[in-house]
């Protein structure tokens, strides 16, 4: 399974960008969809899983309220749509396939199987 990120570019503080990622290839089910985040000199962080178990989105602190993890339906995309960004937003953004069932919504980095190359989100001041 091959997990292709886009929609990464340059922008200004307060805009806004939608992330895609797309799955190739044939996989187990997918129990969860997730985006992480990783800036230089800093730990691989969550920011937003689609848990198939409770069908909704769940994020981070740091950007509930400001991120939308979406599904399209039958099909192996994914959208993170970010709105009011700031520069400590700028990171390489990752998207992550989970296809084993879990009582909660995976937040780790080692609990998804399948990872794409990433895709750089950077927010100018």
């Amino acid at each position: 399974v091959q997990l292709v990120e886009s929609g990464g570019g340059l922008v200004q503080t307060g805009d806004s960008l939608r992330l895609t990622c797309t799955a190739f290839g044939r996989h187990n089910n997918a129990y969860a969809w997730g985006w992480f985040r990783q800036a230089p000199g800093k730990e691989r962080e969550f920011v937003a899983a689609r848990w198939a178990i409770d069908g909704t989105g769940h994020y981070s602190d740091s950007v509930k309220g400001r991120f939308t993890i979406s599904k399209e339906i039958d099909k192996d995309t994914v959208y993170l749509q970010m709105f009011s960004l700031k520069p400590e937003d700028s990171a390489v953004y990752y998207c992550a396939l989970d296809i084993w069932y879990r009582a909660d919504v995976p937040r780790q980095s080692y609990e998804y199987t399948y990872w794409g190359r990433g895709t750089q989100v950077t927010v100018s001041s």
